[in-house]
Order: C-alpha cells, then sequence, then structure tokens
C-alpha cells in the first residue's frame, strides 16, 4: 500500500508541473548589487519563480571528460557526471529570506545539504544568519559553483588542503557598507568544528578535509568548543577586492566525562583571497593564499605536519565577446590556473632537511560561454607531486573537457 501511494503521488506531482503554463515561469532578480562581495555568492545565483509561489528553485550540473596519465601510466578515458546542486529559496517575510543548496555528488553516490540559512535582516552592518552556513574561509568555499569557473576541476589548496566545500551548523552575523568607490563587509560565525580526523586517518598526513566523513558533524561538536570562523573583506570599484580571513578552535576531545584526556589541541587557518577584473582589456584575476596550524600530537610521526600553505591564483582573458550561433552575448576565453600546496612546512629533526610532501600545478585552459551561465571549458594539467622523503617527484599531465551550466 505504501508503494502505491508514493506512485500516485509522483504521478499527480508530475502531472500538476506538467500543466504549468510557462508564462507563469519566470527569472528571480538576484538579490545582489553591482560589483558585490565574494561573500554574496550565495545569492548571486539564477532563481526559477513559479506564479505566485513563494518558493524558487534552481541548480547546476557538471559533466566531465578527462584522460590523465602519472609517470606515463594511465587510466585510460573517463567520463563523471560530477555533481548535481539544487537551489531552494523562499521570503518568508519582510526580511527573513531562507536559502539552501543540496549537492549531489558522483553520480549520487554522494548526497549532502551544503548550505541551509535562515537570514533576518536587520540593519545594512547587522544581520542574522543561522542553519547550516558556509565558513567564509579564503574566497572558493563560498563561491564554489562550477560554472563560474574556466576550470573542470576545483582547486587542489581548496579540496586537498582545506575542506572546502565547508559547512557546519551554526549562528553568525553579517553585514556591510557603502561609500562611493568602496564597499565593506565582514562575517563572523560560531559553528560545528572539526574532530580527530584531522590527524587520525588513512592518508598519512595531516588532513582538515579528513573531518567532512563524520557523519555527526551537523549534530555535535567532537570537541565541545564551537569553531570561530570570520572574515572582513573591501572592495574598491577600480582596484578590485581583498578578503582577509581565519577559521580557528580545538578539534580534539580533550576530556571525557570531566576526566581529562589530552590538552586542548587547536587549528588554526589564515587566508587571504584578491579579485579584480582589469579595464580596458577586461582580464579577470583571482588568488587565494592560506597557511594552517595544527598542534599535532608528539607520540605521531613527522609525516603529520604541523603547518601546511598553499593556494592558487587564476587569469582568465576573454578574446572573442560577440553574437555567435543564436547566442548574443557569447565569449571565448583563455585562462591559466596556478597551483602550489605544501602539506607538511618544516625539516626533519634527525637531518634538518626539507620536508617533501608537496605539489604545483599548472592548468592552461580554453573555454566557450554561449551565456554567462553556461561553460563549456578544455583544459590541460601539468602536475607534479613530490613525496615526504623527497624522492624524484611524479608527474602528471592530461586533458579533461567538461560542460557545467545553472538551471
Amino acid at each position: 500500500m505504501k508503494k502505491i501511494t508514493t506512485i500516485l503521488s509522483l504521478l499527480f506531482t508530475t502531472t500538476l508541473l506538467a500543466q504549468i503554463d510557462p508564462v507563469l515561469l519566470r527569472r528571480i532578480p538576484k538579490d545582489t548589487v553591482k560589483n558585490a562581495l565574494n561573500m554574496d555568492a550565495v545569492y548571486d545565483r539564477p532563481f526559477l519563480g513559479i506564479g505566485k509561489l513563494p518558493v524558487s528553485v534552481g541548480g547546476y550540473a557538471e559533466v566531465n571528460w578527462q584522460r590523465l596519465s602519472t609517470d606515463g601510466v594511465s587510466e585510460g578515458h573517463q567520463f563523471e557526471f560530477r555533481r548535481m546542486t539544487l537551489f531552494v529559496s523562499s521570503t518568508i517575510s519582510t526580511r527573513i529570506k531562507f536559502l539552501s543548496e543540496l549537492e549531489f555528488e558522483e553520480g549520487g553516490k554522494e548526497i549532502a545539504i551544503e548550505f541551509a540559512a535562515i537570514d533576518m535582516e536587520l540593519i545594512p552592518l547587522a544581520n542574522l544568519r543561522a542553519g547550516i552556513i558556509l565558513n567564509p574561509i579564503g574566497s572558493f568555499n563560498q563561491n564554489h559553483d562550477g560554472p563560474k569557473w574556466e576550470f573542470t576541476d576545483r582547486p587542489i589548496s581548496s579540496t586537498e588542503m582545506l575542506p572546502s566545500t565547508w559547512s557546519n551548523a551554526g549562528f553568525g552575523i553579517y553585514g556591510k557598507e557603502y561609500s562611493k568607490d568602496w564597499m565593506y563587509g565582514y562575517e563572523l560565525y560560531l559553528s560545528g568544528s572539526f574532530d580527530d580526523r584531522i590527524i587520525d586517518n588513512n592518508l598519512g598526513r595531516t588532513s582538515l578535509p579528513a573531518s567532512k566523513l563524520n557523519p555527526e558533524r551537523f549534530e555535535a561538536i567532537n570537541s565541545g568548543i564551537p569553531l570561530f570562523t570570520g572574515k572582513v573583506s573591501v572592495r574598491n570599484s577600480k582596484y578590485g577586492e581583498l578578503g582577509v580571513s581565519y577559521m580557528g578552535g580545538v578539534f580534539n576531545k580533550f576530556e571525557e566525562d570531566g576526566l581529562a584526556l589530552d590538552k586542548k589541541r587547536r587549528v588554526d587557518v589564515y587566508a587571504l583571497d584578491y579579485n579584480n577584473t582589469l579595464p580596458w582589456i577586461d582580464t579577470f584575476i583571482t588568488a587565494e593564499w592560506a597557511w594552517v596550524w595544527v598542534d599535532v600530537p608528539e607520540t605521531f610521526g613527522q609525516q603529520y605536519g604541523s603547518r601546511q600553505m598553499g593556494g592558487f591564483a587564476d587569469i582568465v582573458q576573454p578574446i572573442i565577446r560577440r553574437k555567435i550561433l543564436d547566442w548574443e552575448n557569447a565569449s571565448v576565453n583563455l585562462a591559466c590556473r596556478f597551483e602550489y600546496v605544501d602539506y607538511n612546512v618544516g625539516k626533519f629533526n634527525e637531518t634538518g632537511h626539507n620536508i617533501g610532501d608537496q605539489i604545483w600545478s599548472i592548468m592552461p585552459a580554453i573555454s566557450f560561454r554561449p551565456s554567462a551561465r553556461t561553460v563549456l571549458r578544455l583544459n590541460y594539467r601539468i602536475l607534479e607531486a613530490t613525496d615526504l622523503i623527497g624522492n624524484p617527484p611524479s608527474l602528471t599531465k592530461g586533458f579533461s573537457f567538461g560542460l557545467s551550466t545553472y538551471f
């Protein structure tokens, strides 16, 4: 009986949607202003409204092909439906909004709520946000939508060193102010935190992204102490936007039922990010650099680094902007991404030699955008990785091709 009820419900929903007059479908204006800050990215998305319903929907999808080889060894051609993301937003009442982001990765093997927050607007400089928030560390974590980038892969430093996309249940305040050519903004949050997986994992290195595997991180804090994340951004209409951010807190379970298990061990992350479009030639530059400090117990081997650093820089140059076929505002762009990550900054105690475990990558690209919401991109990656003890590096090379679009 339950199965029959479910099938009837699906048929009813399908029939209802099929009867919607296309005239009732309308695009919702983005809730941003010109030259918005990077922290506005969650609202800087296309939404579709249906009639007078109070809910708007949207999303994006990414499909890729790649063929890579490492030191001449390749797994051949690979196709991947990397992710599909759904947005749902609603203006509940005056000054109260809700926005959510649900992501399906790897053909549905991984399903996660990346953002689901209620915003209560008080005054421009003080607004409340509560729910599952995107911690504002660096620039990419909040601005990760695939169609916005000319590259099929997300930055290595943002996903393998920092845990993008990194979201947690929490509360916070945010605000913005404008003054002629200047814009100022800030965000301050207390939220769920990291756990012992930072150093207790099967990767053999210190890894902040390993904490994303904790199935209870949206309902419990391992240490019992909230993670603090804060960011301040300044934008000038001529000189671009500069962001300074910090994220830190205690990650280990240092006591149990009042019994001391260990000292409080902290993780602290600092990041700088910058973006600007150069006048006259319209070259777009975006960059991010981060430093990570982790209090690693002395009992762990030196492969678990207490310091990490890395970042990326993207340069995108439009070379054609005109009508192509039936697309009025199409563009062709040349781009290149430069990346570097050092997973273990320091020297071996015994020899004084530098510890390895670092990578660098260069990824030139060409992309075609029939509109700002859709990108067809071809990349070529050159990546060199050095192991912990500094053996001759491995070299990875190959092409990737992908299509990403908002819908």
